[in-house]
């Protein structure tokens, strides 16, 4: 297993010490540190495994298969537990965990397509403003940081939506011609 797979399997890794700490009170008033910590952890490994794999050529089909998967996996958690947490409503997380689901299965329709689908500069900025605004609303500092932590979910959400629609668009042929 090379450098990049070791670390997507490490983000899937950390997913559950992440949701322990982000729910339970392992280590009271420190909690929330630890779990953004590791949110953090997770999320560098994610820019770190595909610039080395790309870098270094070392794509694999594994990497292909489970750097989405392990994305989708730490925001979710992380989603579920801004849920659980009352800091995010419910009906926000749907919609972009929602998002991820419609775009899984797209991508695999193209995949069956033979048709390889690059990431769009709308998805990456959605996929920052929710790291982001997860990272905001976990800490819960209160007073202007709830504000800040406000709009960096809206501003997450408006970015799920447009980069839904910017992926169907631009990828609309690959439903259309799998249909045939």
């Amino acid at each position: 297993m090379n450098l990049p797979n070791k670390l997507t399997t490490l983000r899937v890794l950390l997913v559950p010490f992440f949701v322990w700490f982000a729910l339970a009170e392992v280590v009271p008033g420190y909690d929330k540190y630890i779990a953004v910590a590791i949110f953090i952890v997770a999320s560098l490994t994610d820019f770190l495994d595909g610039m080395i794999a790309r870098k270094y050529n070392l794509v694999t089909n594994f990497g292909k298969f489970m750097d989405p998967l392990a994305d989708k996996l730490l925001v979710c958690a992380a989603l579920i537990c801004l849920v659980s947490k009352e800091l995010l409503p419910a009906w926000m997380v749907i919609i972009i965990i929602s998002r991820e689901f419609i775009i899984s299965g797209f991508r695999l329709v193209a995949s069956d397509n033979h048709v390889v689908i690059a990431a769009s500069y709308w998805g990456k900025f959605k996929t920052t403003f929710q790291m982001l605004m997860i990272i905001v609303l976990l800490l819960d500092f209160g007073g202007a940081f709830d504000l800040i932590g406000q709009v960096l979910a809206w501003i997450a959400l408006i970015l799920t939506v447009v980069s839904l629609i910017d992926y169907l668009v631009k990828n609309k042929h690959v439903i259309l011609e799998g249909s045939r």
